[in-house]
């Protein structure tokens, strides 16, 4: 097995660029590590006004990523109707939602034994 070439914390913080360079919302981090049995060390969800937004959150995360670090994600998810797009970068899985689903999927409160790191954003 390869070393990563970058950090977590480099992925999540390009990831949280590319979400915040088309305005992406509500962004949260759960951090799973102390977690028993995750299939990830971390989870950030955010989410958009619409599958337009959802799908340009989608692709400003794939540019940010490719750009910066070179890399890309290992699955994608949900692109079709764009109301729920995971997006698997192997150790950080992103949720990109749209604001009723996000609601009613609720996966913050599934996983609230997660330490929760909310982004502020100012737009």
């Amino acid at each position: 097995m390869t070393k990563e070439k970058f950090t977590a914390d480099q992925l999540i913080t390009t990831i949280i660029g590319g979400i915040e360079e088309v305005k992406g919302k509500e962004i949260t981090i759960l951090d799973l590590r102390e977690i028993e049995k995750t299939v990830c060390d971390y989870f950030i969800v955010c989410e958009g006004t619409s599958n337009t937004q959802v799908n340009a959150i989608v692709s400003s995360i794939q540019k940010q990523v490719s750009k910066s670090l070179k890399d890309k994600p290992w699955h994608i998810e949900g692109s079709e109707n764009a109301e729920w797009v995971l997006m698997d970068y192997v150790n950080v899985v992103v949720h990109v939602f749209q604001k009723h689903i996000r609601e009613y999927y609720d996966i913050e409160s599934l996983w609230g034994d997660a330490k929760t790191t909310v982004i502020e954003t100012n737009y």
